[in-house]
């Protein structure tokens, strides 16, 4: 049984929306990493401290664990049953993004910590943009590196995301 999934892909690719509803699914609890590492008024963690946080996380029996943050994805692949990578259109990206912010205007979002409302700057604009030239080669190795270890999962489209779900209800596993 897959006990323990990481969910990676770009800012506004949906990890959040489907580890809430994996976790629902699935009965596991689940961790958004972005919760943790941003604290009051968008402050990050300092890396020590984070990495701390990331071990402890991934040391328990079951989870699904959400999140980017690069730096900290091997601790989090060397300890997961599966991995879902969402390698989502840049536009839809984009799109969520911009959603998101008027959405949750003046709020904070479910997955975050609640002294941090929802922005939208022109960095995390770029950030977003550049995500699949910048930081997806990375995340294509890493997998190709655990893919033999691990069940990897690599979803590019909102209707490939659908029916992952739907498998996942009908089968009661990943």
């Amino acid at each position: 049984m897959t006990n323990r999934i990481a969910i990676i892909g770009s800012a506004g690719s949906g990890k959040s929306t489907l580890s809430q509803k994996l976790g629902e699914i699935l009965s596991l609890p689940v961790v958004h990493l972005d919760r943790f590492y941003w604290k009051p008024n968008w402050t990050p963690t300092v890396n020590d401290e984070w990495d701390e946080f990331v071990k402890e996380a991934v040391c328990e029996d079951q989870w699904i664990i959400d999140g980017n943050y690069t730096r900290t994805l091997g601790i989090r692949l060397n300890e997961a049953d599966a991995v879902i990578f969402l390698d989502m259109p840049r536009l839809l990206c984009i799109y969520r993004i911009m959603k998101r912010r008027i959405r949750y205007h003046g709020k904070t979002r479910p997955d975050l910590n609640e002294e941090c409302p929802e922005k939208l700057d022109w960095a995390f604009f770029i950030w977003v943009w550049n995500y699949k030239k910048r930081s997806r080669s990375k995340v294509m190795e890493a997998l190709e590196q655990v893919k033999g270890r691990k069940q990897v999962v690599i979803l590019k489209s909102r209707k490939e995301v659908q029916e992952f779900l739907d498998q996942v209800k009908n089968n009661g596993k990943i």
